[in-house]
């Protein structure tokens, strides 16, 4: 098929358009590189060093003779520019996700806020209203996330969102009171999010669901856990090719900032009573999943597809106890930065992605210690003032920073004989 992905150059869209195109796809990337942007902002490379876009797709028709398209356009700005790459390119699917995906950086400021809830939802409706103009039968899937369910608990398995209800009438249809009876009906699962960015994927839901049922757009909306992980098979090709590795307290993901936490000597900072329970799935699994929503959309006119895209839970405590004992790290339970509860359980159905045949990537030891490799390779790139997490949800939160000093010889090491075999990989970040 031929495909837009936007926000191509970031930590999922990247992995996304390589896959894509090693299966044959005829991919272009649009995006405005303003994620590289907010690492000069946040002073927080990633851990990997990230070539310029220019490098990082001459290196893929290089090593593959396939050439990925490039479009540097602002989806939530350049509405022109986006319908006129539409009506040129005529993809069949457009993978959506040109939105800033970090809650933490969500919460930072009022500016933040402000600037996440302009670029995500400008951005979403941009795309729609351009696909509506562009009058193509377009297949949008969109990256959300299973944050728009919340952190609470909710007493059962989360469907894939929509749930029956029964609601008790006593009046008729003119308002008349008659004898009690039932009334079905199916409505989205009720939302709860935790952050301003996953109430932009809340907004999200709902422009989706009304271009579906106005305009009978084709939509996949992915509800998805937490990545892990760094690589697919793609990106290990060529150093060129490697994919973001966040650590920041803003940017870097609970797994992979315990595992490079580890691979520094820092201690894993477990926030609160670390009762948190989460939806994770692996990168790998992640660019699978989104190749099986591309390859079954839904029929013109039917409602919003949407799937849960995770592949297990597990309580934030238990994945750090986890790490050190494989690692030898050790661990501190630092102020929990977000307003959430303590502890929680979550169930949530992802049938969909089994019944089609995803193979699930679990937690095991060889992959965790995989990226913990990754980390220490890259140590020496690290800054430790980056780690804690410093933006907080409200005044009465407080940044999560550990207490006691930190053993930092690993990192003493590792800049010291600097591994910094990576001159052919570094232009830009």
């Amino acid at each position: 098929m031929k495909t837009v992905v936007c926000g191509g150059d970031g930590f999922c869209g990247w992995p996304t358009a390589l896959h894509l195109s090693a299966r044959g796809h005829d991919v272009v990337i649009l995006d405005n590189l303003s994620r590289r942007e907010i690492d000069e902002e946040l002073g927080a490379e990633s851990l990997t060093p990230i070539a310029s876009i220019e490098e990082r797709l001459d290196a893929w028709e290089e090593l593959t003779g396939k050439r990925i398209g490039f479009a540097q356009i602002d989806l939530a700005q350049d509405y022109e520019a986006v319908l006129r790459l539409l009506g040129e390119y005529a993809p069949d699917t457009v993978i959506h996700f040109a939105e800033q995906r970090a809650a933490p950086y969500s919460m930072k400021s009022p500016a933040h806020k402000r600037y996440t809830v302009d670029n995500n939802v400008n951005a979403t409706h941009n795309l729609l209203a351009a696909i509506v103009e562009n009058g193509s039968d377009i297949h949008l899937v969109h990256l959300g996330t299973m944050g728009v369910y919340g952190y609470g608990t909710a007493g059962m398995e989360i469907p894939e969102g929509y749930l029956d209800v029964q609601v008790t009438a006593d009046k008729d249809a003119e308002g008349r009171p008659c004898e009690p009876y039932q009334v079905e009906q199916q409505i989205l699962y009720p939302t709860n999010p935790g952050s301003i960015y996953h109430m932009t994927k809340v907004l999200d839901q709902h422009l989706f669901a009304y271009y579906a049922k106005n305009d009978a757009l084709r939509i996949t909306d992915l509800h998805q856990g937490i990545i892990w992980g760094t690589n697919t098979a793609e990106t290990k090709l060529d150093e060129r090719l490697v994919n973001r590795f966040d650590y920041d307290g803003d940017y870097g993901t609970v797994l992979n900032r315990f595992l490079m936490q580890s691979a520094v000597g820092y201690p894993l900072t477990v926030h609160g009573t670390g009762g948190q329970t989460r939806a994770f799935i692996h990168i790998q699994d992640m660019v699978r999943c989104v190749e099986i929503a591309v390859d079954n959309p839904p029929a013109a006119g039917e409602r919003v597809k949407i799937f849960n895209q995770l592949t297990e839970t597990h309580r934030v405590r238990e994945l750090a106890e986890l790490i050190c004992s494989i690692t030898g790290a050790r661990l501190e339970n630092v102020p929990n930065p977000r307003h959430e509860s303590a502890e929680n359980d979550l169930h949530a159905s992802n049938a969909t992605f089994l019944a089609l045949g995803l193979k699930p990537t679990t937690l095991s030891d060889g992959l965790l210690m995989e990226v913990n490799e990754t980390a220490k390779r890259y140590a020496h790139r690290a800054d430790l003032s980056k780690i804690p997490a410093s933006s907080v949800w409200t005044k009465h939160q407080q940044p999560g920073v550990p207490t006691v000093p930190t053993d930092t010889s690993g990192l003493a090491d590792a800049q010291a004989s600097g591994d910094h075999d990576e001159t052919a990989a570094v232009s830009g970040s």
